[in-house]
C-alpha cells in the first residue's frame, strides 16, 4: 500500500461509537465465572498482540484485569478503536462467520484474560442463554458499527456511474463487510492514487483487498477468495443436508437445521437474503409492524444460521446435481464436489428480463433489478420507471418516490388488484409522485453508456411516448432457477420444481421411485431431495411462506434421514 493511499483511508476522524453499554457490555462476576470453562486462562504482557489484522482464526478474549486495545491497522500504523477493559470481551460477527479478523488486538497493560475460540464460542451462544444473548448482540452491533465507519481490509475505488462498481458495492454490503469507497466522479487527488497502481479507467472497479492485493474490475467469487468469505469451511466433509440457496427459504432451513444438531451447508452464489435481500421494505413479514428491508432481514437470519453451527458459501455457483448414487454431491464453480445425505434446493427465482434491445448494455448502468439505498443514491431526484405489477414492484416505487422526482410504473396488465397487496394499491393511487400507466409496456432504451432515453407504449390505445429517463427498475414475473439440475428432478412447463403430490407416476416412474411410499411433502422425484420457496411449483412466492417451507422441509429431512 501506497502512502497515499495510507492518508486517504486514516485521515477521517472514527465516529464515536453510540450505544457504548451494548457494544462492549461489562459482564458481571458471576457470568465471568461461568465462561471460565469454556476457555483458556492468559497472562499478557504491555504491547503483546493477541490477535493479528487478517488472522484467519478468529479468537474472542474475556478481559478479566488490564485492558485490550482494539486497533484499526492501515499499513504500519494503527489507530485505536476503543478498549476493551475488565468485564469486557472482544469479538463481533466475524467470530460467528469464521472470517478473517478486521482488526488488530494488543494488550493496553499487563492483562489477565479469557481465550476462547470459535467453536467454544458457538457452544457459549447456544447453551448459555443470558450470556449468550448479552455477546450475540454485541457482536452484531460492533458489525454495524464498523461498516457505518468503513473500518475493514477494503478499499474500493470506482464511479458512480459504473455498473461494475455498484455491482461490487452491493456484494460486500449484502455480505455485511465493511469497505473504504473511494469516488473518482468526486475526490479530486485520487488520479495520483491510480498512477501509483497503475490503474486505468478500463480496470474501474479497483479493489485493494487486504491493504496488499489490488483487483481489477473483479468478479465476485475473486472477491470472495480474497477477502477468504470460505476459508473456515471444510468442502471434503459428508453433510446431514446441504441448501443450495440463501434466500429465506434456504437461510430458514438452516437455522432449523442447525438448531436442531443437522451438519447443515449453505450454497450461495451471491450473498444472503437472494430476490428478497433487494427490497427495500417488506410490510407483511409477521411480526414486523412497520416493516423490515429484506437485507436487515437477511442479515439476521445469517447472523441466527451462524449461530447455531450452520456453514455458508458464497459467490459460488451450484453448476450441476450429481444424483446417481447416494450421497447426493453438488458440483460447484472449479469442479469441487459438496457430499450429503440430503439436498434442499433453494435456488429461487429471478426477475424475467424483457425482450429489450440493448437491455445488456446498460444493465447495473440505468437498467436496475432491485431498489435498495444503493439504487435510491444514484437516481436521487430524477424521474424514474418501474416495471412490473407485484409487491415487490410496489414497494421499489413507494420507496422510490421518497428521493425521486416521480416515478412512472409500467404495467401490462389492466390494473394491480390481481397481482398485489392491497395496502399496497392503495398507497400508490394516493401518492402524487407516482403515475400508474396500466397496459403498458417498455419498448426502447437508449443512451451511450448509461441510459439516457426510455419509449413505452400503450397497448389499448397504441401511442407510444419518449422519454429522458435514466433510471428504470426492472421487477417483472420470475424464472426458476433450476438450469443446473439437467433433467435430475421434475418441473413443470415453466422449469419450477414439482414435489410430493404434485409429482404425477410417470415423474416417479422416470427415475424408478424405490419402495412403495408416496414422496413426503416437499420431496421432488429424487427420495431425500426436496425444493422449497420460489423454485418451487405451486408456492406462494410470499417471504412468510419461503420461511414457512423453509423450516417444514427439515421436518421431512429428518425422516429422510432415518430411512
Amino acid at each position: 500500500m501506497t502512502d497515499l493511499l495510507n492518508d486517504k483511508v486514516t485521515s477521517e476522524i472514527l465516529p464515536t461509537i453510540n450505544r457504548r453499554e451494548a457494544v462492549f457490555p461489562t459482564l458481571s462476576p458471576t457470568q465471568l465465572d461461568q465462561l471460565h470453562s469454556y476457555g483458556e486462562l492468559r497472562r499478557v504482557a504491555r504491547g503483546e498482540v493477541l490477535l493479528e489484522h487478517g488472522d484467519s482464526n478468529p479468537r474472542c478474549f474475556v478481559v478479566l484485569q488490564g485492558g485490550i486495545a482494539i486497533l484499526r491497522v492501515t499499513r504500519d500504523e494503527e489507530t485505536v478503536i476503543t478498549t476493551a477493559g475488565p468485564g469486557q470481551f472482544t469479538g463481533e460477527a466475524n467470530i460467528l462467520s469464521g472470517r478473517r479478523s478486521l482488526v488488530r488486538l494488543r494488550a493496553a497493560e499487563d492483562s489477565e484474560v479469557i481465550e476462547i475460540d470459535r467453536p467454544q464460542m458457538l457452544r457459549v451462544l447456544q447453551t448459555c442463554s443470558d450470556i449468550g444473548e448479552i455477546i450475540m448482540r454485541a457482536f452484531v452491533l460492533r458489525r454495524v458499527e464498523l461498516i457505518a465507519s468503513h473500518i475493514g481490509d477494503v478499499v474500493l475505488i470506482g464511479s458512480s456511474h459504473c455498473a461494475g462498481t455498484l455491482r461490487v458495492r452491493e456484494f460486500l454490503t449484502r455480505n455485511g463487510h465493511p469497505y473504504h469507497s473511494i469516488d473518482l466522479d468526486t475526490d479530486g487527488d485520487v488520479q495520483e492514487l491510480l498512477d501509483q497502481f497503475g490503474v486505468t479507467s478500463a480496470d474501474i472497479p479497483v479493489l485493494i483487498c487486504r491493504c496488499e492485493v489490488v483487483l481489477r474490475n473483479p468478479t465476485n467469487e475473486e472477491i470472495a477468495d480474497c477477502l477468504g468469505f470460505n476459508e473456515s469451511v471444510d468442502l471434503e466433509q459428508l453433510r446431514d443436508v446441504i441448501i443450495v440457496g440463501g434466500g429465506p427459504s434456504g437461510l430458514a432451513a438452516a437455522v432449523y437445521a442447525a438448531s436442531e444438531g443437522l451438519d447443515a451447508l449453505v450454497v450461495e452464489m451471491d450473498a444472503p437474503g437472494g430476490q428478497a435481500a433487494s427490497s427495500s421494505k417488506i410490510e407483511n413479514y409477521l411480526g414486523f409492524p412497520n416493516g423490515i428491508s429484506g437485507q436487515d432481514l437477511a442479515a439476521r437470519a445469517y447472523n441466527q444460521a451462524q449461530k447455531f453451527g450452520a456453514g455458508l458459501i458464497v459467490a459460488k455457483h451450484a453448476i450441476e446435481l450429481s444424483c446417481d448414487r447416494r450421497p447426493y454431491s453438488v458440483v460447484i464453480d472449479g469442479g469441487q464436489r459438496l457430499a450429503a445425505r440430503t439436498i434442499v434446493i433453494a435456488t429461487g427465482a429471478q426477475y424475467r428480463k424483457p425482450d429489450l434491445e440493448r437491455l445488456a448494455d446498460f444493465e447495473g448502468a440505468g437498467i436496475y433489478y432491485g431498489a435498495t439505498f444503493l439504487e435510491a443514491q444514484l437516481c436521487s431526484g430524477e424521474e424514474v420507471v418501474v416495471v412490473g405489477g407485484g409487491n415487490s414492484a410496489g414497494q421499489a416505487a413507494v420507496f422510490l418516490s421518497q428521493t425521486t422526482k416521480h416515478v412512472h410504473m409500467l404495467v401490462r396488465a389492466g390494473g394491480l388488484a390481481e397481482s398485489m397487496s392491497r395496502y399496497l394499491i392503495r398507497r400508490i393511487e394516493d401518492n402524487p409522485r407516482i403515475t400508474l400507466r396500466t397496459s403498458t409496456q417498455l419498448v426502447a432504451l437508449e443512451g451511450n453508456g448509461h441510459l439516457e432515453h426510455v419509449a413505452w407504449k400503450d397497448s389499448s390505445s397504441g401511442e407510444a411516448e419518449r422519454r429522458a429517463i435514466r433510471h428504470v427498475f426492472v421487477m417483472t414475473g420470475a424464472s426458476p432457477s433450476t438450469e443446473w439440475l439437467r433433467g435430475c428432478v421434475a418441473c413443470d412447463a415453466k422449469g419450477f420444481i414439482k414435489t410430493g403430490a404434485d409429482l404425477s407416476a410417470e415423474d416417479l416412474s422416470l427415475d424408478h421411485w424405490p419402495g412403495t411410499r408416496p414422496p413426503h411433502t416437499l420431496e421432488t422425484n429424487l427420495p431425500g431431495v426436496f425444493a422449497v420457496g420460489d423454485v418451487r411449483a405451486g408456492s406462494m412466492k410470499r417471504v412468510a411462506s419461503a420461511v414457512g417451507e423453509g423450516a417444514a422441509a427439515i421436518a421431512v429431512v429428518h425422516r429422510a434421514l432415518r430411512e
